[in-house]
């Protein structure tokens, strides 16, 4: 079953509330790593709140077309 942003929003609409980890490309040869909870799903985002330890803000927002083109990598639980 081929990726769509359709499928990318309902997985991540049944996995509200749960530990994920975002890895992001940040640039060249760059890349971030976030620990934090999903905390909403919108029509073209979805936001995760990060964990306070480790960031100086509370959350971030990424599209699901960062998913699909695989500009993020997300993973869930520990």
């Amino acid at each position: 079953m081929p990726n769509t942003l359709a499928t990318i929003k309902s997985k991540l609409d049944n996995k509200v509330g749960e530990e994920m980890m975002v890895v992001a490309q940040a640039g060249r040869k760059k890349i971030t790593k976030r620990h934090g909870i999903l905390h909403k799903t919108y029509p073209a985002v979805f936001v995760v709140d990060l964990d306070q330890d480790e960031n100086s803000f509370e959350r971030v927002s990424y599209s699901y077309t960062d998913i699909l083109t695989k500009n993020i990598e997300i993973a869930f639980g520990e």
